[in-house]
């Protein structure tokens, strides 16, 4: 077994025994420093796995100067702009957003949600962990907010179209279907430009108005599908693959001064672990979560090459529509780094 997965492993069975046992925010006796992490997502989530690990680092490696708290399931604050808010006050030191939700305070942060941009998991992690991530932490920063990006990690697998009473194999498919996304602008464009009707709804709504035909699709990672039992009402999944679900992960600035280099230095690496930790419980995760949607009577079509191209074609206008409002500098940024990530042997 790889050495990697072997301290995956390891880090798993950390996590079950620190939930069993009730230690996720045991007091550090001596601890200098608090760190305070808080999620939207349950213990179950990737993020909370990848979080347990990064507390697992940290309070070793600082040897206990550190003492992380972990705040899952909106313990700490109930939603983003809540929590973005804290962690500029100083509050809070951590919490993720999604490219849409950092589009609310850093409009171009959603160049990384542009469709059908990634090919695969491993492109895409080395695209989110260089040149364009450290531009937009710079520019975040420059422009006073109060946050410091810490980096990237998956939280979910490959957002697809899934539907609940009609399969789509072409973008034809999707003409006139009523599918729901978040509030973020590139995620209504992208629905608007292939045809159908993008219905924002929030993620607490979407059972119900799946259920009662107020939407009849969805965008969404098969593990969202499987953790909200939205299989029960989508029973189409087609592997379209328009996104790779990132998050971004932020430290509060005001925090983040108040750390000593050698602290900050630690967070920093601790923060390697914990992507690399929930990249790959993803992974882990992903193909079992197929398995139950398909045992509970749904249908995953794969499109051929042909059929991708299709779905790459007909949203081919997002580009414009990003660069009508954002110029063309984030783009050239991320042609760049999916070029150079696309020519690295290892990938």
């Amino acid at each position: 077994m790889p050495m990697k997965r072997k301290v995956l492993l390891f880090i798993y069975g950390c996590v079950v025994v620190a939930c069993g046992i009730g230690l996720i925010n045991s007091t550090t006796n001596h601890a200098e420093y608090t760190i305070k992490a808080s999620i939207q997502a349950s213990t179950q989530d990737e993020d909370y796995v990848g979080l347990v690990a990064f507390k697992h680092y940290l309070e070793q490696h600082s040897q206990g100067r550190v003492e992380v708290q972990l705040y899952p399931s909106g313990q700490f604050c109930g939603s983003v702009p809540e929590c973005i808010g804290n962690l500029q006050k100083g509050v809070l030191e951590i919490f993720p957003s999604t490219a849409g939700g950092t589009g609310n305070f850093f409009s171009p942060a959603q160049v990384i949600d542009l469709p059908y941009v990634f090919s695969n998991d491993e492109q895409a992690e080395c695209v989110l962990a260089g040149p364009l991530m450290d531009e937009m932490r710079k520019q975040v920063l420059a422009q006073g907010l109060n946050l410091r990006l810490l980096g990237v990690s998956n939280t979910g697998g490959w957002r697809n179209f899934a539907t609940t009473k009609k399969a789509v194999h072409s973008p034809q498919d999707l003409v006139g279907l009523k599918i729901r996304t978040t509030p973020a602008d590139i995620q209504q464009e992208l629905v608007r430009q292939l045809g159908a009707n993008s219905t924002p709804i929030s993620w607490a709504e979407l059972y119900t108005a799946l259920a009662t035909g107020v939407v009849e699709g969805s965008k969404n990672g098969i593990q969202d599908i499987i953790g909200a039992k939205l299989e029960e009402h989508l029973k189409f999944v087609v592997l379209d693959g328009h996104s790779y679900m990132a998050t971004l992960w932020w430290f509060s600035e005001p925090a983040w001064q108040a750390l000593p280099s050698d602290i900050q230095q630690l967070v920093l690496e601790g923060f390697k672990i914990q992507a690399a930790t929930a990249n790959q419980f993803v992974k882990d995760q992903e193909a079992n979560s197929y398995r139950l949607f398909e045992a509970a009577g749904g249908t995953i079509y794969r499109p051929s090459d042909v059929e991708k191209q299709a779905f790459i074609a007909a949203s081919s206008q997002m580009r414009p529509w990003f660069a009508q409002r954002f110029g063309n500098d984030w783009l050239n940024l991320l042609d760049s780094a999916v070029a150079q990530c696309s020519a690295d042997p290892a990938l």
